[in-house]
């Protein structure tokens, strides 16, 4: 073989791995891309051509998922249960749709299991809603699916329509390539997440026999961090913190504006806000906390591994206490928190109003008393001119999962295949998702993504140019599917 002809062989072969490994941006991307080659994963028996044929339904069904306006409120989720209905219908999948309100509704559907013996469904939930959207500040239409510099963007890209579709495309390689499963796999979509969950409370309410009795069920949430093409972790939400909004009224003498007056009700809410924003929260260390950080200890430099070993003894320390305190990606984990994030007063400028109010998002680690919370924020407010009460009447306690389970353990052994090397963790989230609704139910709930993102990506969620890039879209729904085998195909 000649020099040329050696090197247009090995161009070829180059081009060829590019091709397979879906052509990511990174050569380090690329190189955890696809199982390694000992993998006994399901999709590594999936031809080559029918796997780039389900990448490309992936970014086709993504584009048209995003154009579709589910914005919460109004909602208006039927229309992604029509898109969903197609789909399923087309492909011969068992589902069904159930219109609970004007305009919203959720959608089931199953691929049953084949074997005799049987063990409990998994059920692969996702919500059809979206939160609003300024397009002012969009590079492109919120709702477009644009694809620009590899990336398609679209509100909801990130939360969680991604999720949504790379679960439904599950469904269709489940019903194509028909593994053998010794449990049901359950596809249910619901409506209004972002607002009150009304479509969980009506599902669990109304059709809690369609659920199954299901031992398992993967939701939103999780985060596979890339760093400088590597994917430093894969994280798996076992547990979420829970929401518990207060209310800050503050009642003063009302006047005109050109006479200030100290005990106005604006000056009283101020004085009270900066004795909560300034009060911080006991440092506490969960046990799932715990085990996040010293898994991530040797990921991290010397002085901070030495820290998450021996969290319990470092929190101790008031240097570390400091540190805590400007890093938010651990202050979160490690105790109650208090964000300001409302205000309102008089209507008019010139008009000093008898009562001032606030809103405070405070987010409660599991196992902690809500009761006792709310008359500590009181004696740290000390105004008998200033009121603290509950936004919400009903309270849930915040709960988790184990992570000795098969689905987490699933999980855990795909996730080596694609990423060698790179750990598997469990995570506490700072923000509430739905898995608290099914827990109760005895079902074990996680956040797991199978899309990778940047901390950049990662932060257009619920913000501006929502966005994902394409080559994640092309591969994650056969990560989950990967997951999805892993737990359900009969051994």
């Amino acid at each position: 073989m000649s020099a040329s002809d050696a090197k247009r062989s090995f161009v070829h072969r180059i081009a060829l791995l590019l091709a397979l490994a879906g052509a990511l941006s990174s050569i380090q991307v690329i190189a955890q891309d696809a199982p390694t080659a000992k993998a006994t994963l399901a999709s590594t028996k999936i031809p080559a051509d029918r796997l780039k044929q389900y990448s490309d339904l992936a970014v086709q069904w993504m584009q048209d998922y995003l154009r579709i306006d589910t914005t919460n409120p109004p909602g208006n989720e039927a229309r992604a249960v029509a898109f969903f209905k197609k789909i399923l219908d087309q492909e011969g999948i068992e589902n069904r749709v159930f219109d609970y309100a004007p305009g919203r509704a959720n959608l089931w559907a199953r691929i049953p299991h084949t074997t005799a013996d049987t063990r409990r469904p998994i059920i692969l939930l996702n919500h059809m809603d979206v939160v609003t959207s300024d397009a002012s500040h969009w590079k492109v239409p919120p709702f477009s699916g644009a694809i620009v510099g590899g990336s398609m963007y679209g509100r909801g890209a990130q939360d969680m329509k991604d999720e949504g579709l790379a679960q439904l495309l599950v469904m269709v390689m489940l019903k194509r390539e028909k593994p053998a499963l010794d449990r049901d796999v359950i596809f249910l979509a619901v409506s209004d997440e972002e607002a009150a969950g009304t479509g969980t409370d009506w599902m669990i309410k109304h059709q809690r026999d369609l659920l199954e009795n299901a031992e398992f069920l993967i939701n939103e949430g999780g985060e596979n961090l890339l760093e400088n093409g590597k994917v430093r972790y894969i994280g798996v939400d076992v547990g979420e913190k829970t929401p518990f909004w207060l209310r800050v009224v503050a009642h003063g003498r009302p006047g005109h504006g050109s006479r200030p007056n100290l005990d106005s009700a604006p000056n009283r809410l101020i004085r009270a806000l900066d004795r909560v924003i300034q009060y911080r929260t006991p440092l506490k260390v969960l046990p799932v906390v715990e085990e996040f950080l010293r898994d991530m200890a040797p990921y991290e430099p010397p002085e901070r591994a030495r820290q998450f070993r021996n969290i319990r003894e470092t929190i101790q320390d008031k240097s570390f206490q400091e540190q805590v305190e400007r890093d938010e990606s651990l202050n979160f984990l490690l105790r109650d928190t208090i964000s300001l994030t409302m205000l309102g007063g008089s209507e008019q400028t010139n008009v000093i109003p008898p009562d001032a109010w606030a809103n405070l998002d405070v987010r409660l680690l599991p196992g902690e008393d809500p009761r006792e919370f709310l008359e500590t924020i009181r004696r740290v407010v000390n105004d008998p001119n200033v009121s603290v009460d509950p936004l919400n009447a009903e309270f849930r306690v915040a709960n988790a999962s184990p992570t000795n389970t098969a689905l987490f353990d699933a999980i855990r052994q795909t996730a080596q295949q694609y990423f060698p090397g790179t750990p598997v963790v469990p995570r506490l989230t700072s923000g509430y998702t739905e898995n608290q609704r099914y827990r109760p139910l005895g079902i074990n709930a996680y956040g797991f993504s199978p899309f990778t993102a940047t901390q950049e990506e990662g932060s257009t969620e619920h913000g501006n140019d929502e966005r994902i890039r394409v080559d994640e879209v092309r591969r994650g729904p056969r990560v989950l599917y990967d997951v999805v085998t892993a737990l359900a195909e009969a051994k």
